[in-house]
């Protein structure tokens, strides 16, 4: 079987766990160089020997994201070990779930500085790397929360919405310079990763990506073939498509809607058995110890394939209008629109 990424430069940011562990792992199954950033060394250096099992080349370059100098230092180190980068994947996020009166000032700008202002470092290094070469890919794994927040996650939603608006900045800018740099943006749906182990909570309650939940693997899919065949943005799934889409058409009912369901949605005591119900320590601030992989705790639910995903390969357009005739029948069906609120990593 060909290796379609054979001897592509990459460099994955928030590689150490979740969707940017399982992009890491796709693109090195496809014969890729896969720089790996994070801040947690146990869990990039899994990354890296899972890299080498699949035939890919690992660099591990710990840091944080919010270091605008070390996020170019280590783009400029990429660049001096394998001549150049083709692919920036900017992933890295922390989240604060708790309503907005009992999140802190401090705790908005940290999740500000990682959500958006790291991918914003990281486009910065790719594009010093890309534009003499005119050419490259930037994939920025987003959310539907970027066009429909929700309650109790303010900060990372603020942060996703921050980073479309300047993701279509930027291409916009490309585009008149005729740039060869490809610009992507994918919007996810709930998916089952680590994260909700290691999010600051004030909940009460365990969190939990709301249903229906896909594994990661589906989103490192899409980023393949979004480095092969990029596009302007991708929706992925069904659920991310009704979000947007519920938002462009009913924004208010949408606000009502939230406001009776969210909070429950949001939480569960459905955890495999042993697993904690609470976590004392939480990521935001310092990376925790361990490796924790790409799965959170919700492998008996999440979905390991989208059918959804064919939309991908027909345009917004089909996708836009098939989220339109998904948003109407919930609302003939339950009388009020009905839209699954996902895209949480």
């Amino acid at each position: 079987m060909a290796r379609r990424l054979r001897g592509k430069r990459t460099v994955v940011t928030g590689a150490s766990s979740g969707v940017g562990r399982a992009i890491a792992r796709a693109f090195a199954a496809e014969g890729a160089r896969v720089a790996l950033i994070a801040r947690g060394e146990e869990g990039l250096e899994a990354a890296a020997a899972e890299v080498r099992e699949r035939g890919g080349e690992p660099l591990v370059l710990p840091l944080d994201v919010s270091d605008a100098p070390a996020v170019i230092a280590a783009s400029n180190r990429v660049a001096a070990a394998w001549g150049g980068i083709d692919v920036w994947v900017n992933d890295a996020m922390v989240s604060v779930f708790a309503p907005v009166t009992r999140i802190t000032p401090e705790e908005f700008r940290r999740v500000t500085e990682v959500n958006y202002l790291g991918y914003v470092h990281g486009t910065l290094a790719a594009l010093r790397h890309m534009r003499p070469r005119n050419a490259g890919v930037i994939l920025q794994i987003g959310s539907a929360l970027a066009y429909r927040s929700i309650p109790l996650q303010s900060a990372y939603c603020a942060s996703k919405a921050a980073v479309r608006g300047f993701t279509d900045s930027l291409r916009s800018e490309l585009l008149r310079e005729r740039s060869g740099i490809a610009l992507t943006m994918l919007q996810l749906p709930a998916v089952n990763t680590p994260q909700f182990d290691v999010v600051r909570n004030r909940l009460g309650r365990h969190p939990q990506p709301v249903p229906p939940i896909f594994q990661p693997e589906v989103v490192a899919r899409v980023a393949v073939g979004a480095v092969l065949h990029p596009k302007r943005e991708i929706w992925i799934g069904g659920s991310a498509v009704e979000a947007i889409v519920g938002q462009r058409l009913f924004p208010g009912l949408l606000d009502r809607r939230l406001a009776r369901s969210a909070w429950e949605s949001q939480v569960t005591d459905a955890l495999p058995p042993g697993h904690p119900h609470a976590h004392p320590d939480d990521n935001l601030d310092r990376p925790l110890p361990g490796d924790r992989g790409a799965h959170g705790p919700f492998d008996d639910r999440a979905r390991a394939a989208s059918p959804e995903l064919w939309l991908r390969r027909r345009g917004p357009w089909l996708a836009f209008g098939a989220g339109l005739a998904a948003v109407a029948l919930a609302r003939r069906r339950a009388g009020r629109v009905h839209v699954w609120m996902g895209g949480l990593r």
